[in-house]
């Protein structure tokens, strides 16, 4: 029997297994190429000279201008999540809001879309909305699945809307621009947004009592105190997502260029907020520096492995068996996307990413055109975001559980989730039918 028939798919299969047993992910990947890789020159696959082309791949990741975007993006939300910026956010939306039915939970997406877009830190904006608005309206009578429902699936928003780690890695591993990428993804990040909040709103109106409005303020409240307040939280954020996304858009800066100058202005607002200290800095240099070491030696582990899939044959094994399915690249589209689906109930983005993109970039290329791609990256985006809220191991749903009071059970975390997975179900299916919500953007900017 010829081993490559058995060595490739044996080691995806060993890397899913030892994935699912809770390894970390890049010596997961890095000790399977190198149990696979010996197993092949045993057998006589291919020469250990094969393995020469390694340090070459790995210098190429070192080499990549663009990966600077991640450290640059992590500091920048890192910063901001210091700045105290989300919890004035969230108290100020919350009073001007919450006299409407559904009120605090539409601050709450509100919140969620803008601090994706200036933070993109799913667990800080978890969190935050967790320990600040959770009580709040749960001790005005909201339903406790609606209301961890909009803050876990808010806090997610982050993944999709620009500027997003989960974008940078899949530009990097599709192979295509991190700018065209965030400017397709800006239409389906605010359509998701707005699903969002449409929800609440009809749910509020149709059943009152699970998201009721707050008492009417009192008689001496200066609704222009109140005015300022929102203007003065809102348009320092607010700049500094068109100083990031704007300069990118318009081709004023690269995104990385671009996450260097978020970074500053992140120091900036903290200063401004008189959150700038030395040990903030310290503490937000710390966070950058595990985030981005943790990326990077996935990145590594990856390579690793995809070169000695490659070798085995493995690509062409799998790229065979997606180009031949029934429907062609209907067929194509709909396997990888339930793969991606599947997949995210029970591992990471990252090692989605980093494992299973790699395999379906080449047939996604074939298929649909190199044009195409960016289309193919927001889906697969879009895809990816759900898996931070699939039970059992959606990690924004760790988050809530982790400050939330033992009065919110865990099914009711996981039950109120999933009228906002239908819904970013429902706005993926859109973006497929409706190419050009992704495409229409990047048109205009060439």
């Amino acid at each position: 029997m010829d081993p490559t028939l058995w060595l490739g798919p044996g080691m995806f299969l060993g890397a899913l297994a030892f994935l699912l047993l809770g390894y970390p992910v890049a010596f997961a990947l890095g000790g399977v190429a190198v149990v696979f890789a010996l197993l092949a020159i045993g057998s006589g696959v291919f020469d250990p000279l094969f393995l020469t082309a390694l340090p070459q791949r790995v210098f190429g990741i070192m080499n990549n201008f663009t990966l600077l975007a991640i450290p640059a993006f992590v500091f920048m939300g890192s910063m901001l999540e210091r700045s105290g910026i989300a919890e004035r956010l969230l108290e100020t939306m919350s009073q001007l809001l919450g006299r409407i039915r559904g009120g605090l939970a539409l601050a709450v997406v509100v919140v969620g879309a803008l601090l994706a877009a200036t933070t993109g830190v799913v667990a800080a904006t978890v969190v935050t909305m967790g320990l600040i608005s959770l009580p709040t309206m749960l001790r005005h009578g909201y339903d406790k699945s609606l209301a961890a429902g909009v803050i876990t699936a808010s806090g997610t928003l982050g993944q999709i809307i620009p500027p997003s780690i989960v974008l940078v890695v899949l530009a990097d591993q599709l192979g295509i621009s991190v700018g065209d990428l965030f400017i397709g993804s800006v239409i389906p990040g605010l359509l998701m947004a707005a699903s969002f909040a449409l929800y609440v709103l009809v749910v509020a109106w149709l059943r009152p009592k699970l998201a009721p409005p707050l008492p009417p303020a009192p008689a001496g409240q200066v609704r222009e105190a109140m005015a300022r307040r929102l203007v003065l939280l809102v348009l320092p954020p607010l700049g500094l997502i068109l100083l990031v996304l704007g300069s990118i858009f318009f081709g004023i800066a690269t995104p990385t260029e671009a996450g260097a100058l978020g970074a500053v202005g992140a120091i900036v607002l903290a200063a401004m907020n008189g959150r700038l200290s030395r040990r903030t800095l310290r503490e937000v240099s710390e966070s950058t520096l595990t985030t981005t070491a943790m990326v990077m030696f996935i990145l590594l582990g990856s390579t690793a492995f995809s070169l000695v899939f490659r070798g085995l044959e493995g690509d062409r094994l799998i790229a065979g068996l997606l180009t031949g399915l029934p429907g062609g690249a209907t067929g194509f589209l709909l396997l990888s996307m339930t793969t991606i689906f599947l997949l995210g109930f029970f591992i990471d983005f990252f090692e989605i990413a980093f494992i299973v993109v790699p395999l379906f970039a080449p047939v996604a290329r074939d298929l649909f055109g190199p044009e195409a791609l960016v289309w193919y990256g927001v889906i697969v985006g879009a895809n990816l975001q759900s898996s931070f809220l699939t039970p059992p191991f959606g990690f924004a749903l760790f988050y809530l559980r982790g400050v939330a009071s033992a009065e919110v059970a865990t099914g009711q975390i996981y039950r109120g989730v999933i009228p906002f997975i239908l819904l970013q179900l429902t706005v993926l299916a859109l973006i497929v039918i409706f190419p050009q919500l992704v495409t229409g953007l990047p048109a205009l900017t060439r």
